[in-house]
């Protein structure tokens, strides 16, 4: 099998001139076919699963010309080299396969609760020891970094809205262990390149399920990892990893989340005005608890007065947003997250997750607003 250079082709750093341009015009200028006279403007979706020997490729599950355009974007976004995988949990998996067996992970104790499961359930094998710290605790994560191999990272936290000062970590781990310090991986799917780019701070590999924010519009499933410049040795790694287990996504699915991210940021700037209008009306609502907003993007959560109950009628009785689970589409979705198995004891009860779209802001508050009237029953 022919396996593509890591280092090089599309998902690698953009020409000189596409590097001096805004990050937006990137996602929408990138990844696409020669300007050829005649030439379509968007990419095809390459439907094969084999190809003619003696080119780059000779099989689907190592390459697809689909795969390698949103790669390219993706890649120029996060500054790294870029991987989509068939989900985000695909992606995760993809990162914990680096570390040794009987290897040590520092994670925190909030997260994506498929990081958290997929982590206990390799504990639980003997695989790995999982050390769980608070991801505002910059000095105590540093700490708990002796001797691991891997230190997992999610700044805003899932569903917690918890901040994590990345490059004060990265800064600490670089002081206090120098080279010897574990990979360091950060999700960013909350956040998105439009907000932070951890590799720019030190860190080795980004995170993201695209399914949610970069594909935007509720349609598709994948995931994709990044990869810092200097780490070819885990972008080879991490490919080898996909190809083999078999975790690649389907072209049709990576074109989606190619056409998504073309408007990630006109999306994503309109549902983070609408979220922060509505944090300064919940902040005053006499049924909210609690407000969690990290202060910018378009995730808020919020407890409520009356327990879990009254959380799910809040859910129920909204007719606009989606009672779903899921986030970063078009349509606002909000959900009472400690409903799933998998969520963390110590997320409350009453916890609503709340994914802020794209649909006028008075629309979303006057839905909201009746919802709330019916917590107390």
């Amino acid at each position: 099998m022919n396996a593509p250079d890591p280092t090089d082709g599309p998902g690698h750093a953009p020409d000189a001139h596409h590097r001096r341009l805004a990050s937006s015009t990137r996602a929408v200028a990138l990844g696409r076919p020669p300007r050829d006279p005649g030439a379509p403007v968007n990419v095809p979706v390459t439907f094969t699963s084999t190809f003619v020997a003696d080119g780059p490729v000779d099989y689907a599950r190592v390459s697809n010309p689909t795969w390698e355009a949103l790669e390219e974007v993706l890649g120029s976004l996060e500054g790294g080299r870029a991987l989509t995988f068939a989900s985000g949990l695909a992606a995760i998996s993809a990162v914990v396969s680096l570390v040794p067996v009987g290897g040590v992970v520092v994670a925190p104790r909030h997260a994506y609760s498929g990081t958290t499961a997929q982590l206990a359930e390799r504990a639980a094998a003997g695989l790995l020891t999982v050390r769980t710290v608070q991801a505002e605790d910059t000095t105590g994560i540093v700490e708990a970094c002796d001797g691991a191999d891997l230190l997992l990272l999610e700044s805003p936290t899932n569903p917690m809205m918890e901040l994590t000062d990345v490059r004060g970590v990265l800064r600490g781990l670089g002081q206090r262990y120098g080279d010897a310090r574990p990979v360091v991986a950060c999700d960013n799917t909350f956040a998105t390149p439009v907000a932070q780019q951890p590799l720019g701070w030190g860190a080795d590999v980004v995170m993201h399920s695209a399914t949610k924010y970069l594909a935007g519009h509720s349609d598709t499933l994948l995931g994709a990892l990044v990869t810092a410049p200097g780490r070819a040795d885990l972008a080879e790694r991490l490919h080898t990893h996909r190809s083999l287990h078999g975790a690649v996504p389907g072209p049709m699915e990576a074109w989606l989340v190619l056409r998504g991210v073309r408007t990630l940021h006109v999306r994503l700037e309109r549902a983070s005005a609408t979220a922060e209008l509505l944090v300064n009306r919940l902040l005053d609502h006499p049924v909210v608890e609690a407000v969690r907003y990290p202060g910018f993007g378009a995730m808020v959560s919020i407890e409520v007065a009356g327990g879990p109950e009254a959380a799910e009628r809040v859910a129920a009785a909204t007719r606009l947003w989606t009672h779903s689970t899921s986030l970063g589409g078009v349509e606002s979705q909000i959900e009472r997250r400690r409903r799933h198995p998998l969520e963390v004891d110590s997320v409350p009860e009453s916890l609503l997750r709340l994914s802020v779209g794209v649909e006028d802001p008075e629309d979303l508050w006057a839905d909201l607003e009746q919802a709330l009237e019916a917590a107390p029953g």
